[in-house]
């Protein structure tokens, strides 16, 4: 039978795609603000050393006799060595007036009142970094603005960058990596709970509506609570339907056997051959309504324990051999032997009111079917399992319809004469399946059906 619903994805996987897709997002931000704040930081050691050369020129410039001075100090270019060879330019301006350097080097126009900036340039094919300063020297009778420029290329920088980055991206995707595993790890257990929940209740049997009563998660409490409502409702009218077959049949059987007393009785008072023949009819009828009332009431019973065994140390002989007892009349009215053949014991644990009814099932359809002066084989082995095969010599079971015969109200095409309702190789079956065992049907090559009933 095909599912009713349809299945829309997994949400183990969604949830664990949505954690990975937030992880893969914090990495790449992760990435570019590490990068970007070291950027910044390489930036600003390098704006301070350059700076520092300036500061440095600055400092060694005088006014002397209205000419102006510098006299480089040694450290003003070294400090500015990288290990990439770095290049350096630099210009010196008098008022506007270059006074060495690089006169095409470019100027960095200061607001007023701001004595040093920072500027990144393009200067002869490459992106330099450029710092600018300048200071006022005043003499005896004359005072002069001294500004000062030194560019270096960001050789070093790049590569400084380079290591930053790579090594923020192993972190970024060694935090990936750990939080795809934490995802996986997070999803399996958040989900693990939905199939403890589910294995739970498909362990059930079908009669099985007791509510849920393990802890769960509050998120799944909803789920539970309607879960738990739905089996208490079905339990309710479960419980109202077997309760209402079995008095049903109870009922109906009853006043069928008053019925079938007085039309024996008027049988036997009335001599008319037509009147007779549909008295008999009538009887046959009420047997086989009392016989279906009967088996649905054995049915009911059945379907009702089948989840709820009541479970006793049993002997599979002396169980059979009761039942033998109790059908030998019934044997003998019909000139059919019951036969034996058993172990001294087969020890079971079952339920033994629904083992006597099916094989009580078993033993009354073999003695429907089998012919005046032949004998029913009953046979009791505990190997390779406990089962009990009841052997005819009728007719057999019809071989197209062998498959089939064991369903609710189905009956074979060689029943039409004889009364039955088509449950009781449906119980046997149930009682086996209840048991943990099989009913298997088959008929011998010497004629007659075999019924081996396993637990």
């Amino acid at each position: 039978m095909s599912d009713a619903f349809r299945v829309s994805g997994s949400l183990r996987n969604r949830l664990a795609i949505t954690l990975i897709g937030g992880a893969a997002l914090l990495a790449i931000l992760l990435y570019f603000v590490a990068r970007s704040y070291a950027a910044q930081i390489a930036q600003r050691g390098q704006d301070n050393i350059i700076n520092a050369s300036v500061t440095s020129i600055l400092d060694a410039a005088i006014l002397r006799d209205g000419a102006v001075e510098i006299d480089f100090p040694y450290a003003s270019f070294a400090m500015l060595a990288t290990a990439s060879d770095d290049r350096i330019f630099y210009a010196i301006y008098q008022d506007d007036t270059v006074l060495s350097g690089y006169e095409d080097l470019p100027r960095l126009q200061m607001p007023p009142g701001k004595k040093a900036g920072f500027q990144t340039v393009a200067f002869r094919g490459a992106e330099m970094r450029l710092a600018t300063a300048s200071r006022v020297l005043i003499g005896a009778d004359a005072k002069t603005r001294i500004t000062v420029s030194i560019a270096q290329t960001q050789d070093a920088l790049a590569g400084t960058l380079n290591l930053i980055s790579r090594n923020v991206a192993i972190f970024g995707l060694g935090f990936f990596l750990l939080a795809t595993l934490l995802s996986f790890w997070a999803t399996s257990t958040t989900i693990g709970q939905l199939r403890r929940l589910a294995l739970s209740v498909t362990r059930r049997g079908p009669q099985d509506l007791r509510p849920v009563s393990q802890p769960v998660p509050s998120e799944m409490a909803p789920l539970v609570s309607s879960l738990n409502r739905f089996m208490t409702r079905l339990d309710y009218s479960l419980q109202q339907s077997e309760d209402f077959i079995a008095e049903a049949a109870h009922r109906v059987r009853t006043p069928l056997a008053t019925v079938r007393s007085h039309a024996e009785a008027t049988l036997q008072r009335v001599s008319k051959e037509e009147n007779r023949q549909a008295l008999r009819a009538m009887v046959r009828a009420i047997d086989e309504s009392s016989r279906a009332a009967g088996q649905l009431l054995d049915h009911a019973m059945i379907t009702f324990r089948a989840d709820h065994l009541e479970r006793q140390n049993l002997d599979l002989v002396d169980l059979t051999k009761e039942l033998v007892q109790r059908l030998s009349p019934v044997a003998e009215m019909k000139d059919v032997e019951l036969r034996l053949d058993t172990e001294a014991t087969v020890p079971i644990s079952g339920d033994p009111i629904l083992l006597q009814n099916a094989l009580r099932n078993i033993i009354d359809n073999a003695l429907k079917y089998a012919p005046s002066e032949t004998v029913i084989h009953i046979r009791i082995r505990s190997r390779p399992r406990a089962q009990v095969e009841v052997r005819d010599q009728g007719q057999g079971f019809p071989a197209d319809e062998i498959g089939t015969l064991a369903s609710r109200f189905t009956r074979g095409a060689n029943a039409k004469n004889i009364i039955g309702s088509g449950l009781g190789l449906t119980i046997a079956r149930d009682v086996a399946v209840a048991h943990g065992g099989t009913l298997d049907l088959s008929n011998k090559p010497e004629g007659g059906a075999c019924v081996i009933f396993s637990l």
